[in-house]
């Protein structure tokens, strides 16, 4: 069974959440505050994957977040949140969160998400190559890492799956829908073209010289997106 952290205050939701991701197979351990997550922090690794809520008695979600990424950890984590807002996604995101789900959510779709950031984490193609680079962009598969001329490039699990995605079909046009589509293994229904943008966005951060004028992933306006194959 995988073992999930969850991180949350509201003693209704907890009930509900523990009940289902039980019945779904999962193991459960609730913490309630910052402090009761932190206290794990030293035997994280123990857990697959972290729900954490945003706003807890005495902090957020995203300060145990940067926490468990300062120890270079790559546990998929998913927030919780009650805003849908932009800087709300780019907040988790820049603290090394891989999703999030807006507050009031359907447990089905948690538990879809749960799987595929599960898969995406623990899962590497044995047919693909294991070590393919592209420019000044090196990326191990085996090692699910990504060099940027030579040195680690700190990506989140959604992240790292983008740039396989875009890389692994370098010089096609991918519609949006088609990324979703792959990224989430679903039919991205429950992805909204604001939170890819988000993903592009922070990639470009990552590996582009210049964001504004990227030259490696590109924009089709109207269409989607390219990965082209130059040097950064």
């Amino acid at each position: 069974m995988n073992k999930i952290m969850l991180l949350e205050d509201d003693t209704s939701l907890i009930d509900g959440l523990s009940y289902s991701l039980k019945k779904s197979d999962f193991n459960v351990t609730v913490v309630r505050t910052v402090k009761e997550a932190l206290d794990f922090l030293n035997e994280i690794n123990i857990f697959d994957i972290l729900i954490l809520d945003v706003t807890l008695p005495d902090g957020t979600g995203f300060e145990v977040c940067e926490k468990v990424r300062e120890q270079n950890t790559q546990i998929p984590i998913i927030f919780l949140t009650a805003s849908d807002e932009e800087v709300s996604i780019i907040r988790g995101l820049d603290s090394g969160g891989d999703d999030y789900i807006t507050k009031p959510f359907k447990l089905g779709e948690l538990c879809s998400r749960i799987r595929a950031l599960l898969r995406r984490a623990g899962t590497t193609s044995q047919n693909n190559p294991t070590l393919i680079k592209y420019g000044d962009i090196t990326i191990d598969f085996m090692g699910s890492c990504v060099l940027l001329r030579g040195e680690p490039l700190e990506l989140t699990i959604t992240e790292y799956r983008l740039l396989c995605i875009l890389v692994q079909n370098a010089n096609q046009t991918l519609t949006r829908n088609t990324i979703l589509e792959r990224l989430w293994d679903s039919s991205g229904d429950f992805v909204g073209d604001n939170t890819l943008s988000v993903y592009v966005r922070r990639l470009r951060e990552k590996i582009e010289k210049d964001p504004f004028h990227p030259e490696y992933l590109i924009t089709v306006r109207g269409f989607g997106y390219k990965w082209k194959e130059m040097s950064v």
